[in-house]
């Protein structure tokens, strides 16, 4: 019911957003004497705050149309070259001679955590010069009907399997937070039925592995309560006359209420600075400002069984350091993995998984060589910082490349 309500109140906020909309062009026009003065831009400033407040923000492109090999701009096409209901592989195909030495091809792994897999447009855009990227798009729960079945957990973890398949042997997998549990799962697997096309190497960033360790806010909430108020409080029905009209959701304007409740006192001085900024004439800190948040406030639903299997699993069960995540029935063992090279990366400030989470995973995967694995802590960056950034590009992205460039396979 209460999904029921959100979306009523959106489409009863539309011939306010439309209003707002319509006041803006009439204080912008070059004709209104008002519009160069601070009145006018005061009023115009208002009227776009209220419509960016109330507006739903539709999933961002990932805008990457070049980059720069060998010094060269290249061009770049973005191809999908598996689909499912619920992810699309997307290849960032680059336009280079043939003839050049193969770059490693890397499957990024966004998160399924509610923002769609463009968050991590910073993170290809810094490791497409030298590497052949692919990334798994997301679907927004709300977008798949019913009768397309299911997804959760264990359909992730045989999604990664299915990629890593689609991409060919010898690749590198890369888990940004949330998957980094299921892609440890999936390697596990994938080695311990010594399947070829098990990666090269496996990054995890910033991830779960361990929420026992250091726990932080999102960790305590989810420990907080039993799975049963999860499933009663959080679970929802997806409305009519979207396409996943019945389905049982997880919606994404609760998990971005979530996120924003964390740092409530930082958006609105964001906000409050945007309008004031509109005021002054800033362009170019209020188009940050827009650019920030059109990222930001675009989310997706997930699916119940998803979100609460990854709740009890990874945050109350604490399944996987303890021994007991299973996978279709089968145990998940991260002691199977020999061969794939291990790097974990964390964030000093990461207030989403604590430091010492992610480097948990050393301590499972105890049978890899110690020439086969690093860990990195980035000082002073917080959970973002850890996947993008200054501090991402300058200092994360060539250790990455640098231990997947060591761990190539011929």
């Amino acid at each position: 019911m209460f999904y029921h309500l959100y979306e009523m109140n959106h489409a009863a906020m539309a011939p306010l957003r439309a209003g707002a909309d319509m006041m803006r062009q009439a204080c912008n026009n070059p004709m209104n004497p008002l519009s160069s003065t601070a009145f006018g831009r005061s009023l115009d400033a208002g009227f776009e705050v209220f419509e960016r407040l109330t507006r739903r923000y539709v999933k961002p492109e990932f805008g990457l149309a070049t980059t720069i090999v060998d010094g060269e701009t290249v061009a770049v096409a973005e191809e999908t070259v598996w689909s499912r209901p619920f992810c699309n592989l997307v290849h960032f195909k680059k336009e280079v001679d043939p003839a050049r030495r193969p770059e490693p091809k890397v499957l990024l792994v966004a998160p399924m955590s509610g923002h769609y897999a463009t968050l991590l447009r910073g993170t290809v855009e810094a490791l497409l010069p030298s590497a052949d990227i692919y990334i798994t798009d997301w679907i927004d729960a709300r977008m798949v009907p019913v009768s397309d079945g299911t997804f959760d957990l264990d359909d992730y973890i045989s999604y990664v399997i299915d990629m890593l398949r689609e991409i060919g042997p010898g690749a590198h997998v890369v888990a940004v937070c949330q998957p980094s549990v299921p892609v440890l799962a999936a390697v596990s697997l994938m080695e311990a039925d010594g399947d070829k096309f098990a990666p090269a190497s496996m990054t995890l960033m910033g991830g779960p592995i361990d929420t026992r360790i250091n726990p932080t806010a999102v960790n305590g909430l989810a420990t907080a309560k039993p799975i049963e108020w999860f499933r009663d409080n959080v679970v929802m029905q997806v409305p009519w006359p979207q396409p996943a009209f019945g389905r049982n959701v997880y919606p994404g304007f609760l998990q971005l209420s979530g996120f924003m409740s964390m740092n409530l006192d930082k958006h609105m001085t964001a906000h409050k600075d945007f309008y004031l900024n509109l005021i002054k004439n800033d362009g170019d800190s209020a188009e940050k400002h827009r650019e920030f948040y059109d990222e930001y406030l675009a989310v997706m639903d997930l699916t119940a069984e998803f979100y609460l299997q990854t709740v009890e699993t990874v945050f109350i069960d604490h399944a996987l350091p303890k021994g007991n995540m299973r996978h279709r029935g089968r145990a998940v063992d991260p002691a199977a993995i020999r061969k794939v090279a291990l790097f974990t990366v964390e964030g000093e400030n990461d207030d989403i998984s604590g430091a010492g989470q992610t480097k948990a995973a050393h301590d499972l995967c105890r049978n890899i060589p110690e020439d086969k694995r690093a860990h990195y802590m980035q000082p002073d960056v917080g959970h973002y910082g850890v996947f993008n950034g200054s501090r991402f590009r300058k200092e994360i992205v060539p250790r990455m490349l640098d231990f997947i460039g060591k761990h190539q396979t011929a």
